[in-house]
């Protein structure tokens, strides 16, 4: 059919947003696997293990028995204003809750209601692709504030004070991901007040909340009632594949974001929430889990050093190692890619997260099981000795 005059050939007009490259890595890890040939997924930041039992049987029994029309579920509202009560002591109206298709959603509608076009909002770096990706694709200016290893990946107030003039809005992830650094009290309350005393607007990504290594995450509605919170059930409760998730906001935003939400998105995926409301009670098969990503980490990264990658920050919560590799590649994504493709170990590459100094970082996700991790350091073990950057790869490709 011969194309419309006018069309053939014309540009997009919209923003363009980089590529988020652990997907061709998934591509490739889903290719392998369907070749029959092992593969050990590290390189998407999800459990690997599956929903719990109870959000699988609540699943059931609702596909037997609900037509799953657009549904917003005030039971589950309520529990999720409970969990606030008992994890952080903080008493949250459940009318500032709002259930999303995903903290992806969330961010999207945070982004969208809080700011106007061309406003400036600073986030760490190394950070998730998407929080940069999504502010382009908005009409935002990512601010990147670079953090390292050397100070534990840790933003200081002075550095966002430093900013001139001041962005109109601050992103903060803690457990962050992909370094797996997080906030203390101090410093997040030093942050909220600098954010106050600029009039900034703080946002808090808190997906991996509830898996920490030692203390505990801290909300950031302790040290800022006015901040907008974004949380999941994609990565403590283990379903990232059914797109639930949720914000808490100022009372007076509702309304606005909520609209916003439902322009957007309609509702959340309505046999998530009806599993979501099984699942948050399962409080002793998800802990037994975070203790399994526990020894994971411990154990990869006692054998990511045994094998000469030793320049890693352990990580306080999530389940990720953000290592340097400068030693091994000055191409990330060639060292992911063929790492999946000769190895059968899937990782992400740094550029994803740091698009000027990850070329020489990769990342691991050790939410898998004990046992792919000792495979993957058998397979790693195996490959590494032989592996150099390929000059003319990009091409091939």
């Amino acid at each position: 059919m011969k194309p419309v005059d006018g069309f053939a050939g014309t540009p997009l007009r919209g923003a363009k947003v980089t590529d988020f490259h652990a997907a061709e890595v998934g591509r490739r890890a889903a290719r392998r696997a369907a070749a029959g040939l092992p593969v050990v997924p590290m390189h998407y930041g999800q459990p690997s293990c599956g929903a719990p039992p109870a959000a699988i049987a609540a699943a059931h029994r609702v596909l037997d028995a609900d037509p799953l029309g657009y549904f917003e579920s005030e039971p589950l509202i309520g529990k999720i204003a409970r969990h606030y009560r008992s994890a952080y002591g903080l008493e949250v109206d459940p009318a500032r809750i709002l259930l999303t298709a995903g903290a992806s959603a969330g961010l999207v509608a945070a982004y969208a209601c809080l700011f106007r076009h061309g406003d400036r909002v600073a986030m760490t770096t190394p950070g998730y692709p998407a929080y940069r990706n999504a502010l382009v694709a908005l009409g935002l200016q990512p601010v990147e504030l670079r953090t390292a290893a050397a100070r534990g990946y840790q933003l200081e107030a002075a550095d966002l004070d430093a900013l001139q003039p001041a962005p109109e809005g601050l992103l903060l992830a803690s457990p962050a991901n992909p370094t797996g650094a997080m906030l203390d009290l101090d410093h997040f309350m030093a942050l909220a007040s600098a954010c106050r005393r600029r009039g900034i607007q703080l946002i808090s990504d808190e997906i991996y909340h509830g898996m920490t290594f030692g203390q505990r995450a801290v909300c950031a509605l302790e040290v800022e009632p006015e901040a907008v919170v974004v949380n999941s059930f994609s990565k403590l409760y283990r379903m990232p594949g059914w797109r639930l998730g949720w914000m808490v906001v100022p009372q007076r935003w509702a309304r606005t974001i909520n609209a916003c939400l439902i322009n957007f998105f309609l509702t959340p995926s309505t046999l998530a929430q009806h599993a979501a409301l099984a699942v948050m009670d399962e409080t002793e098969d998800l802990q037994r889990w975070v203790e399994v990503y526990r020894g994971n980490g411990s154990r990869l990264l006692e054998g990511l050093r045994s094998l000469g990658i030793t320049s890693i920050h352990p990580p306080e919560g999530a389940f990720y190692l953000y290592a340097e590799v400068g030693h091994l590649t000055r191409d990330s994504l060639q060292f992911c890619l063929r790492a999946v493709e000769e190895a059968g170990v899937a990782l992400a590459p740094g550029v994803d997260f740091d698009p000027v100094e990850g070329h020489r970082y990769i990342r691991f996700s050790f939410a898998v099981s004990p046992a792919q991790v000792e495979q993957a350091l058998a397979s790693l073990a195996a490959w590494l000795p032989g592996y150099r950057d390929l000059p003319d790869y990009a091409r091939r490709q």
